[in-house]
């Protein structure tokens, strides 16, 4: 796997608009997600590192994407293929693993439905942003 090809603007700013989108996703239905995911604000601790967390998955999420669109398109990347990729990917592996484990955990679909737009969304600009991109410059 030659990884000389993998464009790390593209990458950063894929993972930066991933994880505002996050933001938004989530302050617009903090309280929602809070009664699904069965939390009570009052004890809830303050902590940076979830935010660090998510941020770092997102940027492993964006370097797989950067990967994986290429190659899916002979190396001729666009914000449509970027798009295409991203969904296909959520529904194979992210939508089905977070419905399976929230029907382990007990939790209710509410919650599948909130973190699953969550996840369909930060795809769906990842792959678009990935796909703007390209290749990096040589």
């Amino acid at each position: 796997m030659d990884f000389s090809a993998v464009n790390w603007l593209a990458i950063i700013a894929a993972a930066v608009l991933g994880w505002l989108f996050g933001a938004v996703w989530y302050t617009a239905l903090s309280k929602p997600w809070l009664k699904a995911v069965r939390i009570d604000p009052t004890t809830m601790r303050n902590s940076v590192m979830p935010f660090v967390i998510g941020f770092v998955g997102l940027v492993v999420m964006a370097f797989v994407l950067s990967l994986v669109i290429p190659g899916m398109t002979g190396g001729e990347p666009s914000v449509v293929a970027g798009i295409v990729l991203g969904f296909v990917l959520w529904l194979g592996f992210v939508a089905t693993t977070l419905t399976v484990n929230h029907r382990y955990q007990g939790f209710g679909w509410a919650l599948t439905a909130i973190d699953s737009g969550h996840w369909l969304g930060a795809m769906l600009i990842m792959g678009a942003v990935i796909g703007w991109f390209g290749a990096p410059a040589s």
